[in-house]
């Protein structure tokens, strides 16, 4: 009788530690794609217009967050800005030279970012001032 015991008790252990490389496989492979599918880009652009407002804010993750004014009217309303966040301190510095001036912007627009990288989807990776 004790031997079968026995024999159940390895088996079991056997199977719990098969269980546990498989939840640990499974987990793995869901934290890569569910990584990939929250940084996958889905466009990428230019938009060119007047920067008015480019900051450091956050509560819990400080990101450098932006907004261009992309219409021809001077009133600012939502329908011509647009939001937009910077990733690089070097973009965020190059960007605060800018304000008020017409400029370039390089991004890319990811399905849905993490709250690290911003509080928009869109990205900005490159700044360039329109003489």
């Amino acid at each position: 009788m004790s031997v079968q015991l026995d024999q159940v008790k390895q088996r079991a252990g056997k199977m719990m530690r098969r269980l546990l490389w498989i939840l640990l496989a499974a987990g793995l492979l869901f934290s890569i794609g569910y990584y990939m599918y929250r940084t996958y880009t889905i466009s990428e652009g230019t938009r060119t217009g007047t920067l008015f407002k480019i900051s450091k804010k956050g509560a819990m993750f400080k990101t450098y967050e932006g907004q261009l004014q992309v219409g021809s009217s001077s009133i600012l309303t939502v329908q011509n800005t647009w939001d937009f966040s910077v990733k690089d301190e070097a973009i965020y510095q190059q960007a605060q030279q800018f304000d008020g001036k017409n400029i370039k912007v390089y991004y890319r627009q990811l399905i849905d970012a993490f709250p690290w990288q911003g509080d928009t989807d869109y990205i900005v990776y490159k700044v360039e001032l329109i003489p």
